[in-house]
């Protein structure tokens, strides 16, 4: 088959979705299929400056949420330009829309769609603070997405919390394959952490805690901050090192002070994601600290099963897909979510009894191969296109 995959969003760029897009891409192309990616990024600088996200700033001051929807439909219309001029030169066989306006736009070609759907995107909006709730934005967004789930000809979603959420929204009953990871890249290279601490400028006996997260509030990434005061009264070495940016990074650096932890709180900022694996071989322990936020749960997180994959112990909320895809005491830890004591506890755990973080790292990455490995997911993405091709 010939394959659009297609995002009203940049790629590529630091963040699940662009991880998403590369990984399918080397699925699906390991299989034999011809895979294109049309993004965002696709559209010319000037155009993304100057037409979609320069009047979005001010309708924003007009109204809350307005101009967050002004650049949705922005463009979505600008990648339906982009998938015309790809479909008119491209002989397609099947394109996979991976979001509510890219399908939206890519109903307007000939080409049948397939779409999966990664979050919520009016819920998140609201989460963010983006749009108000109850607002005209808010419902505007619904019914986009609305249109979109009950258009498509196929629906995948990354867990079944999602999968259920459509299905309770429109009636559409999805399939359900969860996230996944590229097995060759993300392995154990625990063998050269004081190599990756040196060059990243940590000490060699540090106790290291690696939250791959963007700093939104959702992603819970106050708490590792909030926990380490009593993890240092045990461990005086340890650490916590975020990877990723976002609008709770002053916020985080003012508790951090607050707390007098500032000096073992490190932020990176955002890491490439060819150098993300250095980072899970350096750390001692992985965190994904994700909370209930405004309706939204974290879906399978790529960063958990990259940590997973990738042989650092994983400690992760009870909340959402990582309920789904760590066995609490067999292949990572399960804390409460929001709960600072519960979350200290499990880093105090880990860092007490090494063999037990060995044992975990060991067992998830058995987990991983079996389970979320790019090539199993590619199999399925290509059964579920074939019984969208057989739909009129």
């Amino acid at each position: 088959m010939k394959i659009l995959l297609a995002t009203a969003y940049d790629y590529p760029h630091l963040g699940g979705l662009s991880v998403h897009l590369t990984t399918l891409k080397a699925g699906l192309e390991s299989r034999g299929h011809s895979v294109d990616i049309v993004s965002f990024s696709d559209v010319p600088k000037w155009k993304r400056d100057g037409v979609v996200r320069g009047p979005a700033f001010v309708l924003n001051k007009m109204k809350k949420g307005s101009g967050y929807v002004w650049t949705l439909k922005r463009r979505k219309d600008e990648l339906e330009s982009l998938i015309k001029e790809k479909v008119a030169g491209g002989g397609y066989d099947i394109i996979n829309a991976q979001d509510a306006y890219t399908t939206l736009a890519a109903l307007e070609s000939d080409v049948p769609v397939v779409s999966t759907v990664h979050g919520y995107l009016t819920f998140e909006g609201i989460s963010k603070g983006t749009v108000m709730e109850n607002s005209a934005e808010a419902d505007e967004l619904m019914e986009a997405e609305r249109r979109s789930y009950k258009s498509t000809r196929e629906v995948i979603t990354v867990d079944t919390r999602i999968k259920d959420y459509i299905e309770k929204e429109t009636g559409v009953v999805g399939n359900m394959i969860k996230n996944f990871i590229d097995v060759e890249s993300f392995k154990p290279e625990v063998e050269r952490r004081d190599e990756f601490r040196e060059k990243h400028g940590f000490e060699k006996d540090d106790l290291i805690f690696f939250v791959p997260r963007r700093l939104t509030k959702k992603n819970g990434v106050i708490y590792p901050i909030l926990s380490l005061p009593a993890v240092l009264e045990k461990f005086p070495k340890a650490r916590v090192v975020f990877a990723g940016t976002g609008e709770m990074m002053d916020e985080m650096k003012e508790k951090a002070k607050e707390l007098g932890v500032s000096d073992r709180v490190t932020m990176v900022g955002a890491v490439d994601h060819s150098v993300i694996v250095e980072y899970y071989a350096l750390a001692n322990v992985a965190l994904v600290p994700s909370i209930y936020s405004a309706g939204v749960e974290e879906a399978t997180s790529i960063s958990a099963l990259e940590a997973m994959g990738s042989g650092a112990p994983l400690i992760a909320c009870a909340v959402g897909g990582l309920k789904e895809i760590i066995e609490d005491g067999v292949d990572g830890l399960l804390v409460e979510e929001q709960n600072v004591e519960d979350l200290s506890k499990g880093m105090i755990r880990l860092l007490a009894d090494p063999e037990e973080g060995d044992r975990l790292a060991k067992a998830a990455r058995e987990k991983i191969i079996r389970e979320y490995s790019h090539f199993a997911a590619a199999e399925k993405y290509e059964a579920i296109y074939l019984k969208a091709l057989k739909k009129n």
